[in-house]
């Protein structure tokens, strides 16, 4: 594909001061997954000691993100990326460091070749946070899409068909 994986991470602080703010670190990220980090800090912490809601659904989708850039970087002069959709379920009370792990679930071919088409993807992104201790705290479903851009000429072939 070409691109330098060690600079989505970069990329993303600089564009997403959220992560930057939140201290977010990016173990791993490459087309097959992204793995992004959360330190325990107190500024985090919810009223029960562990890491708020809002931050551990955060370490997920910035992790799925991360899967997006990865494989669909060289897109996004004629696309926008933008979430759909998002399922979470919490599993377990989180304590301590967390850890998302993300993978794309749908062939990226097929959404490259729905796009080329002048169609709007869709694909989901499953996210698994774990603590510390490796326990799953939440599973995820982040619904991505690329939405064509029409000034581009990405749908070209045809009007953006409407997300279901």
């Amino acid at each position: 594909m070409g691109i330098d994986y060690t600079l989505i991470g970069e990329g993303m602080k600089q564009i997403v001061p959220w992560i930057r703010a939140s201290n977010l670190e990016f173990e791993r990220i490459d087309e097959t997954g992204a793995v992004v980090f959360l330190p325990d800090t107190e500024d985090t912490r919810n009223h029960v000691g562990g890491p708020h809601a809002a931050m551990i659904f955060g370490v997920a989708e910035t992790a799925a993100g991360a899967v997006v850039m990865a494989n669909f970087a060289e897109l996004l002069g004629r696309a926008t990326a933008l979430v759909v959709s998002a399922e979470i379920r919490y599993r377990r009370v989180a304590r301590g460091d967390l850890r998302a792990t993300a993978v794309l679930t749908r062939p990226a071919d097929e959404v490259r070749a729905e796009l080329a088409d002048g169609r709007r993807p869709e694909f989901p992104v499953r996210v698994t946070v774990t603590s510390a201790d490796d326990t799953t705290v939440a599973e995820v479903t982040v619904v991505w899409t690329l939405n064509p851009d029409r000034r581009s000429g990405a749908a070209a072939s045809g009007p953006a068909k409407r997300p279901h």
